[in-house]
């Protein structure tokens, strides 16, 4: 495939469209929320039949989508996260005259964006990370996951009509389709200036390789997933057994393990290691099981169970009931930490509804595991007020090894909003300083600009000395409206 034509548009497209308002930016995010919505009869069913998740599931996501991209459209319009700085000049300033210098975020240039499996709406075509780039002002070269062409194709049209209404070049956004010859080329094309993607390890490290082998080196923004543990204290897990038990296995088979913050790991006091093993295996035995997202990663699932089923140092809780071309039975499987710190295998992701629980003695083992963990996109920390007081160690060093720590409830189910870190230190992604959901999503694929003495006529709006945007500032320090 001839990628050239597609990037020499995009970047023509850009260089106009990173000087479009906010307004009008906000405007055409809108129009795409719009469509979507207006084109649900076809993108339901169709996205239903393609991934194999109920029709309700996407009806909630169609929701998480359409809002997170009004959550954009709103950051936009308003315009402070440019981070506007002005430092006025001071010409009688001794020894040396201070210049004026005024500092602002711009777009970065044409990106390319890699749909996810198991989002076909929220993560996709119109998902997150093009959503993003749109409101930064980045025109998106979008490639389509071959696990649902026909809804990727669908959501392009919409964003097309989109752009066609609010006035802007079509190639603002592009929709591109193949395999993995395509997927690196897009990656390694010199007119592509940041990579997103949402997916696998081994995926998201390829195209990080590929960024980094260019002759001009750019960003890749990967979410390459977790085991999101999920470590119990003693009189918390005691005193709340069967809601624990009910709220972890909830959520550990919550469409069918297929989410990146599936919690595949839970660490247990020995002291209560056999009661909760008999409360989570009964809520177990009534969930049946799930279809996933198609039959490749089913036989993905099986295969990594199969290999854990050799281990000796493993005790099953539960076994998959059977093997199935598409279906996911649940399984937990229980180790002693003492051998769980002995091989980094046993942290490595099973995307599917199977947990590893680890059953620790003592605290300095769970502080072990603790300094042993790879990085995450969460951890959970399930303690009583008095208990998690006595730990403010282990918060300490829980907070080294992820993007979002919770105290309450389970990591799935992740919040669209201003304050959400999604993305935490490797390998859950490939840059732990930024998050692909919520509004702080738009700063990857901005850079910092700024402009030394320029005369006041070419100032862009954010940077003029009346502020007609009425955005928040830093203005000589101070931080100012």
């Amino acid at each position: 495939m001839n990628l050239d034509p597609i990037f020499k548009s995009a970047q023509e497209a850009f260089l106009h469209y990173k000087n479009v308002s906010g307004k009008e930016k906000a405007t055409f995010l809108r129009k795409i929320a719009e469509g979507l919505e207006a084109e649900k009869h076809l993108l339901i069913p169709t996205a239903s039949e393609e991934s194999n998740l109920p029709e309700g599931r996407i009806t909630g996501e169609l929701g998480r989508t359409v809002g997170q991209i009004r959550l954009f459209a709103d950051l936009v319009e308003e315009g402070s996260w440019v981070e506007a700085v002005i430092d006025h000049a001071d010409p009688e300033r001794v020894p040396a005259p201070k210049p004026d210098i005024r500092r602002f975020l711009t777009a970065l240039g044409p990106v390319v964006v890699f749909g996810a499996s198991n989002f076909p709406l929220a993560f996709s075509t119109a998902g997150g990370d093009t959503i993003s780039a749109l409101a930064a002002g980045c025109p998106v070269i979008y490639k389509a996951h071959p696990a649902h062409p026909e809804t990727s194709r669908l959501v392009g049209q919409v964003i097309h009509k989109a752009a066609i209404d609010a006035a802007l070049p079509i190639s603002v956004f592009n929709h591109v389709e193949g395999g993995i010859e395509v997927g690196q080329a897009l990656a390694k094309h010199p007119q592509a200036k940041a990579v997103a993607f949402t997916g696998s390890f081994v995926g998201g490290k390829a195209l990080f390789d590929a960024a980094n082998q260019r002759k001009e080196p750019i960003p890749v923004f990967a979410e390459m997933g977790s085991v999101n543990p999920i470590i119990a204290l003693k009189e918390r897990l005691g005193n709340n057994m069967e809601s624990l038990a009910k709220q972890f296995v909830s959520s550990l088979t919550l469409g069918a393990g297929q989410f990146c913050t599936n919690p595949g790991l839970i660490m247990v006091p020995a002291l209560h290691a056999e009661d909760f093993s008999d409360a989570v295996k009964k809520e177990l035995e009534q969930i049946a099981a799930a279809p996933m997202l198609h039959e490749g990663i089913a036989e993905a699932y099986y295969n990594a169970l199969a290999i854990l089923q050799e281990r000796k140092e493993l005790d099953w809780v539960q076994v998959a009931a059977a093997k199935d071309l598409i279906k996911a039975y649940p399984a937990l499987a229980r180790i002693k930490a003492a051998d769980w710190l002995e091989d980094e295998h046993f942290q490595q992701e099973v995307f599917g509804s199977f947990a590893l629980m680890v059953v620790y003695e003592h605290f300095n083992e769970l502080y072990a595991i603790a300094q042993r963990l790879h990085g995450q996109l969460t951890i959970t920390l399930w303690g009583d007020e008095k208990e998690l007081a006595k730990k403010v160690d282990l918060i300490n060093q829980l907070e080294e090894k992820c993007g979002r720590l919770l105290f309450k409830g389970v990591p799935t189910g992740v919040e669209v909003g201003h304050a959400m870190q999604h993305g935490g230190p490797y390998p859950s992604t490939t840059d732990s300083r930024f998050t692909s959901v919520g509004a702080y999503a738009i700063k990857r694929f901005a850079r910092p600009i700024a402009f030394q003495d320029m005369p006041h006529e070419l100032l862009p709006d954010a940077l003029r000395e009346e502020n007609p945007l009425g955005i928040w500032r830093m203005m000589d320090g101070e931080l100012k409206r």
